[in-house]
């Protein structure tokens, strides 16, 4: 039995270094992303899977805990107890509920009852209430005139939608759970019922649609403001939608305004767009309007977009590094090849050249992360100070080792993405405005692709734009610090009544909670 008992402590102890191992890990790899920006292009997948291992090491370190206490309680082996970090505050807003234990009434001593309280230990708990449900009757009660007979009666109050029987509130977690949290109206349906309030399939659905119709009016104000922009990142990702007896790919488009890298008060948005397929004629159509700068890979599609007669005006490329610097990366992962060794897998043939390369890019980001958010002109000309020459080095190491390659090589193909477009890669260092990459945009699709996984396909085009719409909204909102839900529910209470001059008030950057505004009435 004591064996036994020593054998789960040690497994305990060796659980808990394993955890320990995990979560200091996830800490180095969330800094390093934190300070150095997205150094690799599975930097993210990366946190995400540490995490996983900590959450399930962690788990397992307190399973092995438990089970040496119930060993070791038997038996004289000397116990275990986990070093745990310090425990979290819970936030002051969270309301508090003080349940008091009935303390003693005589001394456990002497019996007497005469007895003083010194003071008090409180533990504090974090619990939570399951969700509520309930039903709001809204009573408008009818008057007669004794003296003309005149019935008269309150106004009925504005529903969030026409016909609707459901609250802002609702709609506003049906909204997000679909399109923030990629949960389809069935599954909703589902867990609803099992809670006791059965909601048809059908009534989800039409509150769906008339959301999105009431919702259009904001959508076209932030359309408005995001095509405003003097430099917008676009990008696009696949979308599958339910065709005949099929399912066919659909486009995502999306594009981004954030002027908060070059010192920019606009407030940041992001804009959706659904097409079927991926011609030119959509991102042209969407831009219809634009001029300035437009960050994004190099689509064809756009390229009507830059000649120099377009109305109402050109459009001038700003290439993105990051695409750049895939190819090269592949080439040059080292740290992927070191996995690969521990698992026994094959190693990816590396690059010298490809390092080279990755290594120089990277030393423009280093200089990027330094004058992020500065005025233009400062970075402008913090750029020509230090970029430049990187620059002018890189193409000429560039043009050097192409002139060494096959046409049909790898690093020749990636030279030539680069070299043929180099004052798209290049209109960095003559504008200030310019970003080095298009991950603002890679960002704001992140919840697409997430999404895919979920709800597997787009039921139809209206389908795919009505999906574009709200992600417009949500993710705005979510760019803005605001959280969607809460900004929904909000709206929906609202905007039935709202002035229809004042309805930029109810933009998630301008938008203040009608509690917020009464309290200050008051």
């Amino acid at each position: 039995m004591e064996i036994a008992a020593e054998l789960a402590v040690a497994r305990a102890k060796t659980s808990e270094d394993e955890a320990l191992i995990a979560q200091q890990k996830l800490q180095i790899a969330k800094l390093r992303h934190q300070i150095y920006g997205q150094r690799s292009e599975g930097s993210a997948r990366l946190i995400e899977q540490l995490a996983l291992t900590f959450e399930e090491l962690e788990v397992d370190a307190t399973e092995d805990e438990l089970a040496a206490e119930r060993a070791v309680a038997k038996t004289t082996v000397r116990g275990f107890t986990r070093k745990r970090a310090e425990r979290q505050t819970f936030p002051e807003h969270l309301p508090r509920e003080r349940v008091v234990i009935d303390g003693p009434t005589a001394c456990e001593c002497c019996g007497s009852s005469r007895l003083r309280k010194l003071g008090e230990d409180v533990t504090l708990t974090l619990e939570v209430v399951p969700r509520q449900w309930k039903v709001i009757e809204t009573v408008r009660e009818k008057f007669s005139c004794r003296d003309c007979e005149k019935i008269s009666q309150a106004p009925a109050p504005f529903h969030a939608v026409p016909r609707g029987r459901a609250g802002p509130s609702l709609l506003a977690m049906i909204m997000f759970e679909k399109f923030g949290q990629h949960q389809p109206l069935n599954r909703q349906a589902e867990r609803y019922a099992l809670e006791g309030v059965p909601i048809a399939l059908s009534t989800m659905a039409d509150a769906v649609g008339a959301v999105c119709a009431s919702l259009d009016p904001l959508l076209r104000l932030l359309e408005a403001h995001v095509m405003r922009a003097e430099r917008l990142h676009a990008d696009d990702t696949t979308v599958p939608v339910l065709a005949k007896g099929k399912t066919d790919t659909g486009r995502c488009w999306i594009y981004v305004r954030d002027d908060r890298p070059f010192g920019g008060t606009d407030p940041p948005a992001a804009m959706f767009y659904y097409s079927r397929d991926r011609k030119g004629e959509h991102p042209q159509a969407h831009l219809a309007g634009c001029a300035g700068i437009l960050q994004a890979d190099a689509y064809d599609g756009y390229n009507q977009l830059y000649l120099a007669g377009r109305q109402p005006g050109p459009i001038r490329e700003a290439a993105c590094w990051s695409h750049g610097r895939r190819p090269f990366f592949a080439m040059a992962d080292i740290a992927e090849n070191a996995r690969r060794k521990a698992a026994g897998k094959k190693e990816i043939p590396l690059s010298p050249i490809a390092i080279e390369v990755v290594r120089r890019i990277d030393a423009l980001f280093e200089i990027e992360r330094s004058i992020n958010g500065g005025s233009p002109d400062e970075r402008l000309q913090i750029r020509h100070t230090l970029s430049r020459p990187l620059v002018e080095d890189l193409q000429v190491y560039m043009r050097e080792q192409l002139a060494k390659l096959s046409r049909g090589h790898d690093l020749a193909k990636a030279f030539n993405y680069i070299l043929k477009r180099w004052a798209s890669f290049t209109l960095f260092l003559q504008d200030g405005r310019v970003c080095l990459s298009n991950n603002a945009a890679e960002r704001g699709l992140r919840g697409v692709a997430l999404g895919r996984k979920s709800w597997l396909f787009c039921g139809s085009d209206r389908g795919g734009r009505r999906a574009a719409a709200m992600y417009s909204l949500i993710v705005t909102a979510k760019m803005n610090g605001i959280d969607p839900q809460a900004w929904l529910t909000d709206i929906l209470a609202r905007i039935a009544a709202h002035p229809v001059h004042r309805l930029d008030e109810l933009l998630p950057w301008n938008w203040t909670p009608a509690a917020a505004i009464s309290a200050r009435a008051a």
